[in-house]
């Protein structure tokens, strides 16, 4: 089978989730300028031809470097912050004039043999940002340079409800009629809190956020995030995820760092389960709960393949509602990726661990180890003294876990009656 068909095939519950969806998504002016930026309005397309209703925010910082430079004029900053004086306000404002001009060209292609063929977008601009001018700071007046007053919710929402896209640039106007310059990251996350959106998704130059060892952190909280603010500093890389986070705090389910230097990185945070970049999540991604009877249908799809294997005891539908209360699951994103059950014998002080399993995709992620932990946990709870288990193939991981060679014998009676012989499983138990 082709490798885009399985690829559609799993993509298909997102393709769903995220249909009518409202998703603002930040690209800096690096990003515009990155040999990769084709790709990114290719990819933004399809977004859009799947139904997400899309903000799109651009920066412009090397432009205006650009520009700058070109008029022998010397950038100013504080606090990391452009201090934005009249002749630098003409470079901010020819900067993005030509920028947006040119995302609007881009989004306006419809060649044929291209990702863009027969897209047909409408992409509205225009004064949806009101701003107000930051001040003087330390003794150090701003000018131009201001913050995000008010989104214009009202105006880009009826736009988004006519499947127009909507182009933010990094500047504000005031009621009278002042223009100022502002951060693309600040107008990014006030557009998705002023707009109850979906996904705040913000591009930078690496996949995301990569934490001491060189790792990509693909998942956090944000009462995390401080950590990583202090150990980052400076780094823009910090500023997104402050971004990511602030979001979040305020109502935005969740928030993304991608690469704008990677091809296809927003398709994969989007539309694969694992993602390619860094998750900032109101609620846990992946969590350890107790199954419901809504998980029945998860759960013959996670154990059928092992029962089919012969690895566990077939189940039936009606079994596994009558019995969902002994079970403890793993469900990552909505998919149940692990589970256990725990099942006290009658007339004694002990129970079984049964049915554990782990989707292959998944192994090597601890997860065994995790519900072993709940299901001892749970059996501690009920007052049990030893867990038995019962298994044909994984003798050695349960040995390693503190679990030792037992038999027949050893089994409370109302277990040892429905031992089946023919299966021969090895009996471990291990005291609690």
């Amino acid at each position: 089978m082709p490798d885009y068909v399985n690829w559609l095939r799993h993509a298909s519950p997102y393709i769903n989730a995220h249909r009518d969806c409202t998703f603002v998504v930040m690209l800096p002016g690096e990003g515009v300028a990155h040999p990769n930026f084709g790709n990114i309005v290719h990819d933004l397309v399809l977004l859009h031809s799947l139904g997400v209703r899309l903000v799109l925010v651009h920066g412009s910082r090397p432009q205006i470097e650009a520009r700058l430079a070109a008029r022998g004029l010397t950038p100013h900053f504080h606090r990391d912050l452009r201090i934005t004086d009249g002749p630098t306000l003409e470079c901010v404002i020819d900067a993005v004039g030509q920028l947006r001009i040119a995302i609007e060209a881009r989004l306006s292609m419809d060649m044929a043999a291209s990702p863009m063929q027969g897209s047909r977008l409408r992409v509205s601009s225009g004064n949806f940002v009101t701003a107000r001018p930051i001040g003087v700071v330390d003794g150090v007046d701003y000018h131009h340079t201001g913050e995000v007053r008010r989104v214009d919710r009202k105006g880009i929402g009826r736009l988004l409800d006519e499947r127009t896209i909507v182009l933010l640039s990094p500047l504000g106007y005031s009621p009278t009629g002042e223009i100022f310059n502002l951060a693309c990251e600040d107008v990014a996350t006030r557009a998705a809190i002023d707009l109850g959106a979906d996904k705040l998704v913000l591009f930078g130059s690496e996949r995301g956020l990569i934490d001491e060892s060189g790792r990509l952190v693909r998942e956090l909280r944000p009462q995390q995030v401080p950590a990583h603010l202090a150990r980052l500093g400076n780094h823009y890389q910090a500023e997104l995820l402050d971004a990511a986070a602030q979001a979040c705090r305020a109502g935005v389910k969740r928030s993304h760092l991608v690469s704008y230097a990677e091809d296809g990185s927003l398709l994969t945070e989007l539309f694969t389960r694992d993602g390619g970049g860094t998750l900032v999540d109101q609620e846990q991604f992946e969590s350890l709960r107790e199954a419901t009877i809504e998980d029945v249908g998860g759960l013959i799809d996670l154990i059928t393949p092992l029962e089919e294997q012969g690895i566990l005891v077939r189940r039936s539908r009606e079994v596994l509602e009558r019995e969902i209360e002994q079970f403890t699951i793993v469900e990552r994103d909505g998919l149940i990726i692990a589970c256990a059950a725990l099942y006290p014998i009658a007339d004694s002080e002990a129970g079984e661990l049964a049915c554990l399993a782990v989707n292959p995709e998944y192994r090597h992620g601890g997860r065994g180890d995790e519900l072993l932990e709940r299901i001892e946990e749970r059996a501690r709870a009920m007052g049990l003294k030893t867990l038995f288990v019962l298994t044909t193939r994984t003798a050695h991981w349960f040995r390693e876990r503190g679990f030792q060679p037992s038999g027949v014998e050893r089994l409370p009676a109302a277990r040892a009656s429905l031992y089946n012989f023919q299966r021969n499983s090895q009996i471990f138990e291990k005291a609690l």
